[in-house]
C-alpha cells in the first residue's frame, strides 16, 4: 500500500534526518507512554507480537494485480493494538522491510510516519464508529479504507516536501505521477479493506475482548 519504495539517496540528507527525527520522537513518546501506563498484559504482548509478524510477512507477498501490489495490515494493527503500541510495531516492520530491500534505510523514518498515519486513523475511526449501528466488520472496512487514504496522502506530502534528488520534474508533474500511484494503491485498498473486515468479523465472534467489544 502506501510505502515509499525509494533507495537511499533519493531524499537529501537534511530531509532524511528530519523524517528520522520526527519518527524517533514519536516512537520515544509512545515507548514512554507504554512504560508509564504500567506492565502490559500477556494478551497485549501476544497481540503485538502476532501483529508484527503478520504485518511483516504479508508485506513481503506481492499480489499480481495492478502491476504488483502488497498489503500492509497497518489498519488491522491499529484496530488490534492501538496507535501507541502500533507505532512500535510499524517501526519494527519498516526496519525489517528495509533489511529485505523494501525501501532504503534512510527512508525508514519517512515510511514509519506513513504507516503510523494509517495505524492512528484506523484505530481512532474504528473506535469512533462504535456509535454506529454497524457490525465490527463494517466499521473495520470503513476505517481501513479511510486510513489507507490517509497513508497515501502522507506519502505524497512527504515526497513533495522532500523532493527526489536527480529528478527534474516540476512539482505539478511529480504530484500527477504520485496521484496515479495513489489511485492504484486505493484500488488495492479496497482489497485490504475487505480482508480486514473479514478478519475483524471473525475476531469479533471468537474473541470480542480483543476489540474492546462486549461478549455477544
Amino acid at each position: 500500500m502506501a510505502h515509499i519504495h525509494l533507495q537511499d539517496g533519493a531524499f537529501s540528507l537534511p530531509f532524511t534526518l528530519l523524517w528520522w527525527a520526527v519518527a524517533l520522537i514519536l516512537l520515544g513518546a509512545c515507548l514512554y507512554r507504554l512504560r508509564t501506563a504500567g506492565r502490559l498484559s500477556g494478551r497485549q504482548i501476544t497481540t503485538a507480537a502476532l501483529c508484527t509478524a503478520a504485518a511483516f510477512a504479508v508485506f513481503q507477498v506481492s499480489l499480481p494485480l495492478f502491476g504488483g501490489i502488497h498489503l500492509t495490515l497497518t489498519p488491522l494493527v491499529g484496530i488490534l493494538a492501538g496507535p501507541v503500541t502500533g507505532c512500535v510495531i510499524v517501526f519494527l516492520v519498516n526496519i525489517l522491510s528495509a533489511a529485505t530491500g523494501h525501501g532504503g534505510w534512510g527512508l525508514v523514518g519517512a515510511n514509519t510516519l506513513v504507516s503510523l498515519a494509517e495505524v492512528t486513523v484506523a484505530a481512532l475511526l474504528f473506535a469512533g464508529l462504535r456509535r454506529m449501528d454497524a457490525t465490527p466488520g463494517v466499521r473495520a472496512g470503513i476505517a481501513t479504507l479511510v486510513a489507507l487514504a490517509a497513508g497515501n496522502a502522507a506519502m505524497i506530502g512527504i515526497i513533495l516536501v522532500s523532493g527526489i534528488q536527480g529528478v527534474t520534474q516540476t512539482a505539478f508533474s511529480l504530484l500527477a505521477g504520485l496521484s496515479l500511484i495513489a489511485l492504484v494503491n486505493m484500488g488495492a485498498a479496497v482489497i485490504e479493506s475487505l480482508v480486514t473486515a473479514l478478519m475483524i468479523s471473525y475476531i469479533a465472534r471468537v474473541g470480542p475482548v480483543l476489540l474492546g467489544e462486549k461478549e455477544p
